[in-house]
C-alpha cells in the first residue's frame, strides 16, 4: 500500500453536487438530499483500505455524536471495482451494515466525484459549512495503522466544531491513506 496524501481542495470552495447511489438503501441522493444546514461532511472511503479499516470506529462515533448537533455525514467510495472487487457496491453494502454506518455510503461509479472533489486517497475528509463552502480538507487525527497513537478524531473535531462556530480552522494537515484506485483509460 502506498501512502498517499490529501490534495487540499482550496479553502471557500462550493461543493461540487452528485447524484449517487446509497449502497444500503439503493436510493439515489443529491449532494442538496443529504446536505446540512449547519455542517457537512464529505468522506471518501472504501472497504480494503487499512487506514480506513483503522479509523472506520472513530468515524462512527464522529459521526454518531455530530448529527445531534445537526451535522450530515456522507461517506462516498469511488474506487475501481474491477481490480478491487472488494470495493463493490454489494460489499461495501455488508461492511456499511456490519459497522452500523449513521451515514449513507454513496458508490461512485465513473469517478466523477472523486475527480470533482481533487480526492486523492482513503479516507480523504472534508467539511462544508451551511453554504456548502469548504472549510477543511484534512485528516481525522494523527493515529495511523502501526504508529500505536490512538484515534481520537481531534482534527476532525475540532474542524467540525470550528465551523459551527464559525471560525476558522488552523492547523489544516492533509490526511494520508491509501491512494484512489482510478479505473486505467
Amino acid at each position: 500500500m502506498a501512502l498517499t496524501e490529501s490534495t487540499m481542495l482550496p479553502l471557500g470552495t462550493k461543493a461540487p453536487n452528485f447524484h449517487l447511489r446509497d449502497v444500503v438503501s439503493d436510493n439515489y441522493y443529491t449532494l442538496d438530499d443529504l446536505r446540512s444546514d449547519r455542517a457537512t461532511v464529505i468522506m471518501f472511503i472504501c472497504n480494503h483500505c487499512p487506514y480506513v479499516i483503522h479509523v472506520n470506529p472513530e468515524l462512527v462515533r464522529i459521526a454518531q455524536e455530530y448529527r445531534n448537533k445537526g451535522v450530515s455525514f456522507i461517506a462516498i467510495s469511488s474506487n475501481d471495482v474491477e481490480n478491487y472487487p472488494e470495493d463493490a457496491p454489494d460489499k461495501m453494502s455488508i461492511v456499511a451494515k456490519v459497522l452500523r454506518y449513521p451515514f449513507p455510503y454513496l458508490y461512485d461509479k465513473y469517478q466523477e466525484v472523486a475527480r470533482a472533489y481533487d480526492a486523492a486517497c482513503t479516507p480523504d475528509f472534508y467539511v462544508f459549512d451551511g453554504d456548502t463552502r469548504l472549510t477543511y480538507r484534512g485528516r481525522l487525527d494523527d493515529s495511523r495503522p502501526g504508529n500505536d497513537i490512538g484515534l481520537t478524531g481531534v482534527d476532525l473535531r475540532h474542524a467540525i466544531d470550528a465551523t459551527l462556530a464559525g471560525e476558522t480552522i488552523e492547523p489544516q494537515h492533509p490526511s494520508m491513506g491509501c491512494g484512489i484506485k482510478w479505473k486505467k483509460g
